[in-house]
C-alpha cells in the first residue's frame, strides 16, 4: 500500500498515541450479542491498517467472506456496516426501503453538496427535488422517442469523430465523454456542444477529476478527520474543482432568467427556475437557487459518468472478446442491416442486449454503490442495525453483482448468464448496477436506452481493435482508481466496416 505525504505524517502521530495510551476501554463504551461482527478495530484509525486504500472494496470483499453477509468495520471514528450478496441488499434497499431511504452525512460530501440537490441530500429536501426532477425529466422526454431522437443526432456527431481518426489509435475518453454528456446537457440546458468547446472541455475535465478524487485515499482520510482537509491536496483541489463548476452553472442561470418565458420552458433549468418563481413568497421552500445548482451538478455529473465509462469498458471488452463482438454484429446486420438501430430493434436483439447488460454487470462500475443511512432502528439478517447518526450502510453492488449464487461465472466476462438455453433474453433479479429501492438511479431509464443505442450503432459502423503490436490478450482489465470505477486509460482502433456487407 502506497501513502501519499498527508497520511504518512497523520500515521505518525497515530502511532505515537497508540505508544502513549494503555488502554481500549474507552473504545468500547457499549456492547450487544446481535451486533454485526468485524474485524477488531484499532483505536483512532479503526480498521484502516486492513484496508486497501485505493480499492477498499476489494478488502471488504475478502472481509465479507469471514464475517458473512452484515458485518461492520471501522473507519477512523466512524461505523460502517456493509451489506454483502443479493438476498441481504435486496432485503435492506428494496424489503425495507424506507427504513434503508437516507443518505448519511459524509463530511466530503456535505462540504461539496450541503445537503442540497438529489444525490447526497436529506430528508423532505430529498423527496421534494427527487419528485421534481423525475417529473421534469419525464416532461422533458426521459424515456421517449424525443430522447431517442436526441441520441441517435448525437451518434452521428461521435461517428464522425471516430471516422476522422481512419483507423488510428486514440483514447476514446474525451469525446465519449462529450456525446453521452450532451443528451443530459440538451434536456438541462435545452442545446449540446461541440465536442472542441473548450467551456465543455473544462466542464468534463473538471467533473472526472473530482470523481477520481473523492475515491482517493486522502479524500477518505478527510471523511474519516475532517479536522485534516488543511493537509490534503486533494480535498483542496476537489473543492475549488467543485467551485469552479457550480460558478458556471449558476452563470447559465442567471442568463436564462434574464429572457424566461413561463409558457415556453425549453429546459430542466427552465422548468426550476418557473417553479422558484410560483413560490418565491414560501421561505421554507425548496426551489431556491442552491438546490438548483447541487441538481444540476448532480445531474450533469452522474448523467454523462457512469454511462460513458460504461461504455467503455464495452468497447474495450469487445476488443478483448473479438469473438463475442463478431456475434454482435452478426445480430445486428441480420436484424437491423444498414437501417439507424432504434430501442424497438432491442427485444428482437436478445444476444446484443445480453451483451449490454453483461458490460454492466462485469464492468461494476460503482462497487461500493453509495452509503444509506437508517431511519430507524433495524434487524436484518437477525442482526441489530442501530439508527446512530453518521452510520454508514453500504450495500455493496459489487457484491450483488458477482455473487456466486446468482451467476455462474461471476468473474467471468459472459453473456450467457444473460441467455436461456434456447437463447432468449432472461431478466435477471439481481441485476442492480442502478442501486434498488428508494435511492435507485432517478436516470435509469435514461441510461438504459443510451446504453444500448450508442453502442449497437457504434459496433454497426466500425469493428474495434488494439493498436497495432498490442493483442487482445494483453488488455488490463483491472480498473482505474476512483469512486466509480472507469477502465485503465488505453487506445482503441475504430475499422469502419463496410455498409454494403450490411445491406
Amino acid at each position: 500500500m502506497e501513502w501519499t505525504d498527508p497520511i504518512s505524517i497523520f500515521l505518525l502521530f497515530v502511532l505515537t498515541v497508540l505508544f502513549i495510551m494503555k488502554t481500549e476501554k474507552f473504545w468500547n463504551s457499549s456492547f450487544r450479542e446481535d451486533l454485526p461482527p468485524g474485524p477488531k478495530p484499532l483505536p483512532i484509525i479503526g480498521n484502516l491498517h486492513i484496508m486497501d486504500l485505493k480499492r477498499p472494496y476489494r478488502t471488504i470483499l475478502e472481509l465479507s467472506k469471514k464475517y458473512g453477509p452484515v458485518f461492520s468495520i471501522q473507519m477512523g471514528c466512524q461505523k460502517m456496516v456493509v451489506l454483502s450478496g443479493y438476498e441481504t441488499v435486496k432485503e435492506a434497499l428494496v424489503n425495507q426501503a424506507d427504513a434503508f431511504a437516507e443518505r448519511p452525512k459524509v463530511p466530503v460530501f456535505e462540504e461539496i453538496s450541503k445537503g442540497y440537490g438529489i444525490i447526497f441530500s436529506h430528508g423532505n429536501n430529498w423527496k421534494v427535488m427527487r419528485r421534481f426532477t423525475l417529473t421534469t425529466l419525464r416532461d422533458f422526454g426521459m424515456g421517449k422517442r424525443v430522447t431517442e431522437d436526441r441520441i441517435v443526432e448525437e451518434y452521428r456527431f461521435l461517428m464522425k469523430d471516430i471516422e476522422s481518426r481512419k483507423g488510428k489509435p486514440f483514447d476514446i475518453a474525451t469525446i465519449m465523454n462529450a456525446a453521452v454528456a450532451n443528451i443530459i446537457v440538451s434536456i438541462l440546458l435545452g442545446e449540446r456542444f461541440d465536442y472542441k468547446n473548450p467551456i465543455f472541455l473544462r466542464l468534463l475535465s473538471l467533473i472526472n477529476e473530482n470523481v477520481r478524487l473523492v475515491g482517493s485515499p486522502s479524500v477518505m482520510l478527510y471523511n474519516m478527520f475532517p479536522a485534516l482537509g488543511f493537509l490534503l491536496k486533494n480535498f483542496k483541489i476537489l473543492l475549488q474543482n467543485t467551485s469552479e463548476l457550480h460558478s458556471f452553472i449558476q452563470l447559465i442561470f442567471i442568463e436564462r432568467l434574464k429572457e424566461l418565458d413561463k409558457n415556453d420552458q425549453r429546459s430542466f433549468i427552465d422548468a426550476f427556475l418557473v417553479r422558484q418563481q410560483e413560490e418565491k413568497d414560501n421561505i421554507n421552500g425548496y426551489f431556491h437557487n442552491a438546490n438548483l445548482i447541487r441538481l444540476v451538478t448532480n445531474l450533469f455529473a452522474a448523467g454523462m459518468e457512469t454511462t460513458s465509462t460504461t461504455l467503455r469498458w464495452g468497447l474495450l471488452l469487445m476488443m478483448k472478446y473479438p469473438q463475442i463482438q463478431s456475434k454482435v454484429q452478426e445480430e445486428i446486420t441480420r436484424v437491423i442491416g444498414s437501417a439507424q438501430p432504434r430501442i424497438e430493434h432491442r427485444t428482437k436483439m436478445p444476444y446484443t442486449d445480453a451483451v449490454v447488460h453483461e458490460i454492466q454487470r462485469f464492468a461494476n462500475i460503482l462497487p461500493m454503490n453509495l452509503p444509506h443511512e437508517t431511519t430507524e432502528d433495524v434487524t436484518l439478517k437477525g442482526y441489530f442495525i442501530p439508527k446512530v447518526n453518521r452510520n454508514l450502510h453500504h450495500p455493496l453492488t459489487g457484491s450483488v453483482l458477482r455473487d456466486e449464487s446468482q451467476w455462474k461465472k461471476p468473474d467471468t466476462f459472459n453473456p450467457e448468464h444473460f441467455l436461456d438455453s434456447k437463447g432468449k433474453f432472461v431478466k435477471k433479479e439481481a441485476f442492480m448496477p442502478f442501486s434498488a429501492g428508494r435511492r435507485i438511479c432517478a436516470g435509469e431509464t435514461l441510461a438504459r436506452m443510451e446504453l444500448f443505442l450508442f453502442f449497437t450503432s457504434l459496433l454497426q459502423r466500425f469493428t474495434f481493435h488494439p493498436p497495432p503490436g498490442v493483442t487482445s490478450s494483453d488488455l488490463d482489465l483491472t480498473p482505474a482508481v476512483g469512486i466509480t470505477t472507469p477502465p485503465m486509460p488505453h487506445k482503441i482502433c475504430a475499422e469502419p466496416r463496410s455498409m454494403s456487407s450490411l445491406s
